[in-house]
């Protein structure tokens, strides 16, 4: 059901003649003074003769931006890609991120090929993973329902780079890219799925099948389960559908570990906001609904793909949110895991509700850090917009995030949790009401969370970040770069970023 990339990628030192592909790619500033061609292998001459006729063109170097001319003799390749790759850094470099855009937009833009050569300067290690990750990133597509391959492209399979960098060097650097693209591209088709083929039931089966040949441990919960231990939010929300929830725990568990962490999705297969329903235009979006539980599952098992010697478990929360005679209602109490309790004031606000099960289950086993994944508000889009996520929690985890991401090439602002919020929250009936403030709205749903997370062997409250995903995991306008349309698998590379740092004593 989950289908990952199969891309391949390479390097490639010198004589491009040697390993002929179908397309040559080589990337074009934007400078200030014109369009500038980038390092390349190209002979001075032709160089030369093409950097000319770049205005004539209509070529800017804008990042986006590609160009397919007739290939070169001195190539041997039928065609030449000219792929922009922006404004420079302050250096007059272009940046990782630029790089790993650009290679993901030439990828992305020349699917129907069958082999692609990227040749944008590598001055460094880091460059050429920046290029890798792009390529993997933009060899994707979501084909599963259509009946017909008329006008449909496959991504480009196979990718060499060409580069200095020694192949010893960079061999590790591919590898990584390919399971970062894997876990990006099933999150991704996670996200696709419409929810007549991803339901509870069906995405627990998704989780075992992504885990197969990895050294990790799938546990499921079904409702019967969840009944007898007490895990009344996800119940709650789950109760109005004919799909039974499920809770999914993911667990890799390195001999080595020398870190422990626990990530909890949100798994909301479809969300109609149940009795407080939603208006039905955008609605449809709703299967999106349940990216952070992808993010989280894939998380792991990339941390597992790698090897990386940190134990990480992802709690994947997982209900169906309908309206029916056996929905809960606006003004229910309903039993969270671990027994406080919670006044269901509206039933749209149900993201919270699953997750609070998850974190409270992720305390007990007591790691060093708590970090939760979740399209969780509309506000996070009002305050941040569509490509940005928003991370609030403990300032040393939210810190180490925000680093990660910027390593990643991911865009993540870290957000207060303002203390007058928490009143917000009482309830006359129960121990917290399940909506609060609106204004703010992001922020108060983090602080309803905050309230879950249990605390560590010293009794202080675990360190622990909430990242709201709701407008960048699902990409409604154009593709750009790497990223293609709908699902886009956001945050799983800064989440695999943050796990290395731990490693390397730079995070927290």
């Amino acid at each position: 059901m989950v289908k990952t990339t199969d891309i391949t990628l390479g390097i490639i030192a010198k004589d491009l003649k040697k390993s002929p592909s179908e397309a040559l790619v080589i990337g074009v500033a934007q400078g200030a003074d014109g369009p500038a061609l980038l390092d390349n292998p190209l002979s001075a001459k032709a160089a030369e003769a093409l950097a000319d006729t770049l205005g004539v063109l209509g070529i800017t170097g804008a990042s986006d931006q590609v160009h397919r001319l007739p290939g070169l003799p001195e190539t041997g390749s039928p065609v030449l890609v000219l792929a922009g790759t922006g404004k420079p850094d302050g250096n007059g470099r272009a940046s990782g991120e630029s790089l790993r855009r650009a290679a993901g937009s030439a990828v992305r833009q020349l699917a129907g090929l069958g082999s692609v050569t990227l040749a944008f300067p590598t001055a460094d290690a880091a460059d050429v993973a920046a290029v890798a990750e792009g390529a993997a990133l933009g060899s994707y597509s979501y084909t599963e329902h259509r009946s017909s391959r008329n006008g449909l492209k496959d991504p480009v399979p196979s990718v060499l780079i060409r580069t200095a960098v020694d192949a010893k060097e960079a061999q590790p650097l591919l590898d990584r890219a390919l399971v970062l693209g894997r876990a990006v591209n099933a999150t991704r088709t996670l996200v696709n799925q419409p929810p007549s083929h991803l339901y509870p039931e069906s995405f627990a089966d998704a989780a075992k099948e992504l885990a197969k040949g990895l050294p990790v441990k799938v546990t499921v919960w079904d409702e019967k389960r969840l009944e007898k231990e007490g895990f009344g939010g996800i119940l709650g929300v789950g109760k109005g559908s004919t799909r039974q929830p499920r809770l999914v725990k993911v667990e890799y568990a390195p001999a080595k570990a020398t870190r422990k962490i626990a990530l909890v999705g949100k798994g909301i297969t479809f969300d109609t906001g149940g009795i407080s329903i939603k208006p039905a235009l955008g609605m449809g979006d709703m299967k999106s609904d349940m990216a952070g539980a992808a993010v989280v599952l894939n998380t792991v098992l990339a941390i597992a793909g790698l090897g990386l010697p940190v134990k990480a478990t992802a709690w994947l929360c997982i209900a169906e949110n309908m309206p029916s005679g056996a929905a809960q209602r606006p003004a229910d109490v309903l039993t969270v895991y671990g027994g406080k309790t919670v006044e269901v004031l509206n039933t749209d606000a149900e993201g919270r509700l699953v997750m609070a099960d998850g974190l409270v289950a992720a305390s007990l086993e007591q790691p060093d850090a708590i970090i939760d994944v979740a399209t969780l508000t509309g506000a996070q889009l009002i305050a941040l917009g569509n490509r940005t996520a928003g991370v609030m929690g403990s300032d040393d985890v939210t810190g180490a995030l925000k680093s990660a991401a910027d390593r990643a090439g991911e865009l993540v602002w870290p957000m207060p949790l303002p203390e007058e919020l928490r009143p917000s929250l009482d309830s006359q009936v129960a121990d917290i009401a399940n909506i609060g403030e609106r204004h703010g709205g992001m922020m108060t749903a983090a602080v309803f969370l905050r309230e879950f997370v249990g605390k560590d062997a010293r009794g202080e409250q675990i360190p622990w970040a909430h990242i709201d995903i709701a407008g960048p995991s699902f990409n409604n306008g154009s593709p750009y770069g790497y990223t293609p349309k709908q699902g886009t698998g956001c945050t799983v590379r800064t989440l695999v970023a943050y796990a290395e740092d731990l490693l390397s004593g730079t995070g927290a």
